[in-house]
């Protein structure tokens, strides 16, 4: 326990904020912001969001009575103070770690989690499920989501208002306006306006007037009038055009105010309503309060000065490569556009903007939107570059087949965070992109070995103007060779050999390259001559590059960090149809496993996955059936102690 917590430390479970007063929420709250900081200095992690929720979360808690009601929070980076107040204090400095918590809210993990979230815009179509289970069982619980105004750039937020609007189920949405500012609050006045449009007294007042409207013939001029009357005094218009009773905004932080405002739509017995919060990102942490982007997401840092630690980088990172490589195409091409969705740090893309703001487009939240968009900007004639996580592409898909692949437009698809991410767990890991685009007709693929080769793709994919192209390179630094000046592209669909042999032949798709070099090595100590080869396109397949290794070595491996039905079965069918299995080839295709695999340092998560070197030597050692696997461990045991 901290000694600067005393009031937190009486808390463990929500059942414990019942019945405090305000004043004591308040220093439980204070508790809970020190406790939060404490914890993500040590471990890193969404500290912004997380600060930003603190008064909201000890109220929620208060007011509702969960697990029993549902409280949904959507991404769920703003989760660590709900975790630390649902009896996952003791394991906090576990956050995001191998075998510790979810940076997230995770089913598996907690009861008070009823609903696992790490992609934006979920939480009110799972509170809408909720509610209508709810309804169809006959129980009687309430449905709370807290959604971030950031998440309020996904349609799929407004999908979900717009269906429960006109089901009229009676459910609790919590617009948590921490950065966009929808609309600011307007002082104490907007906050009695909002206790009393909650107020059962106001409710039931506005109630009888509607009947003596009725009553004289007036029933729907005095409905528009209340509207537009609230709305003046309050906004919300929006929002209740889509079937939501508007309260709101009120400030986040005070307590005074927000429980008074809870337990009001806590006690509404019928609709949805949307309790409009306004917040501060990093509340309460100076530092936080100050940086540009509020310490969204941080490594571990000092609690005094804010100083975060990080490593010196040996090498640029693959984000990095790519954001320079398309900016200096884009000096000699106005033609060339970049499309991110919500992730501008991320992808690289704040680089590009800087250099050419007129020609980046953030689209918010909104993957399905941001594809769809490149292609109309492709369909006249416009160069883009889609940068987009591994993870969000997924929830464009239909967009990237139905219109882009089909009508064969050149859009340029950067997938960052290929492979595994380490911290952000399972949810965030880029593992079916090889599968679900190399599924395209006529789709170019590749995958960068190393950040040279990143450089010649961006390169590649510019040039190609008769159909999609994608590719993907991982999250993190380069290997640290030296970079092109002036990358040339690729020929279309060929790989190269990077280390001739006789004997096992490794052929690698992506950044384990430098652990198929390693691996060639150990079984080069074994005496077994190998070769290792770069496919760099995943599709199309360099079919003679294949059909060689196949033909010249006994066993051929496949590599890649994707899941299973990506580049590995493109080769396998591919030497299937072409009959090179018929002579008794070894082939042996390593993925990432069958399994969502959780958090972890990324080199213990490949470990786990069986893709490090001594995997692929071992994988090398038993297609052979020599048995001599235990001594091929002892002698990797010996090169990775030197």
């Amino acid at each position: 326990m901290n000694k600067k917590t005393t009031h937190l430390d009486a808390i463990t479970s929500p059942a414990d904020l019942k019945d405090k007063s305000i004043e004591d929420l308040q220093k439980i709250a204070g508790d809970l912001r020190t406790e939060t900081i404490d914890v993500v200095s040590k471990t890193g992690g969404h500290l912004g969001s997380a600060l930003g929720v603190v008064e909201l979360t000890v109220a929620i808690h208060n007011v509702f009575d969960t697990p029993n009601d549902k409280l949904v929070w959507d991404v769920g980076h703003q989760c660590y103070p709900h975790k630390i107040l649902t009896g996952r204090r003791d394991e906090m400095p576990t956050l995001r770690q191998g075998g510790g918590l979810s940076g997230f809210t995770k089913r598996s993990e907690s009861e008070y989690d009823p609903f696992g979230a790490a992609h934006a815009g979920t939480s009110i179509s799972a509170g809408a499920g909720f509610a209508t289970a709810r309804d169809l069982k006959d129980e009687d619980r309430n449905v709370v989501c807290v959604i971030g105004d950031g998440s309020m750039t996904a349609g799929m937020a407004y999908e979900a208002m717009n269906h429960m609007g006109g089901l009229h189920k009676r459910m609790i949405v919590i617009l948590n306006d921490n950065d966009m500012s929808i609309a600011p609050p307007v002082g104490a006045l907007s906050h009695y306006l909002s206790k009393t449009v909650s107020s059962k007294g106001y409710r039931q007042l506005r109630k009888a007037g509607k009947m003596v409207a009725k009553t004289v013939g007036l029933e729907k001029p005095a409905k528009k009038a209340e509207h537009y009357a609230r709305d003046f005094a309050l906004g919300g218009a929006m929002f209740d055009a889509l079937g939501f009773y508007y309260v709101g905004p009120i400030d986040g932080h005070d307590l005074d105010t927000l429980i008074p405002v809870l337990e009001n739509v806590r006690d509404m017995q019928n609709g949805p309503v949307l309790v409009h919060v306004v917040t501060e990102k990093g509340k309460g942490f100076e530092p936080a309060e100050n940086s540009a982007d509020k310490y969204h997401g941080v490594s571990r840092f000092n609690v005094i000065t804010g100083e975060q630690a990080k490593s010196k980088p040996n090498a640029p990172s693959y984000t990095n490569v790519f954001a320079n490589e398309l900016i200096r195409l884009a000096k000699d091409d106005d033609r060339i556009v970049g499309i991110t969705a919500a992730m501008p740090s991320g992808t690289g893309m704040d680089k590009f903007g800087d250099a050419f703001p007129e020609r980046m487009f953030d689209v918010g939240i909104a993957e399905q939107h941001g594809v769809t968009f490149a292609a109309g900007m492709a369909a006249d004639g416009m160069k883009p570059f889609c940068a987009i996580y591994s993870t969000f592409l997924q929830r464009a898909y239909d967009s990237v087949v139905h219109d882009v692949a089909i009508q064969k437009l050149p859009v340029r698809f950067a997938i960052d965070r290929a492979g595994l991410v380490g911290a952000d767990g399972a949810t965030h890991a880029g593992s079916f992109d090889i599968g679900y685009l190399g599924a395209l007709p006529d789709f170019v693929l590749m995958a960068a070995s190393d950040e040279a080769e990143l450089q010649r793709m961006v390169a590649t994919a510019h040039v190609i103007d008769d159909r999609p192209s994608a590719f993907r390179f991982p999250r993190g630094e380069g290997v640290g060779i030296d970079l092109w000046d002036r990358a040339e592209p690729l020929e279309i669909g060929k790989g190269r050999i990077v280390k001739e042999g006789t004997t096992v032949a490794i052929l690698c798709l992506g950044a384990r390259l430098p652990e198929c070099m390693q691996a060639a090595d150990m079984l080069g100590a074994q005496g077994l001559s190998t070769t290792v080869a770069d496919a760099r396109f995943a599709k199309p397949l360099d079919a003679d590059l294949i059909e060689r290794l196949a033909k010249e070595h006994e066993v051929l491996i496949t590599v890649e960090e994707g899941a299973r039905g990506g580049f590995g079965s493109f080769v396998l069918e591919h030497l299937a149809k072409c009959g090179a299995l018929d002579s008794g080839l070894r082939i042996r295709p390593m993925t990432l496993p069958d399994v969502f695999q959780d958090q972890g340092k990324p080199e213990a998560m490949y470990e786990e996955a069986n893709l490090s070197a001594n995997a692929i030597a071992t994988q090398a050692i038993s297609a052979l059936g020599r048995g001599d696997t235990a001594k091929l461990k002892l002698v990797m045991g010996g090169a990775s102690k030197a």
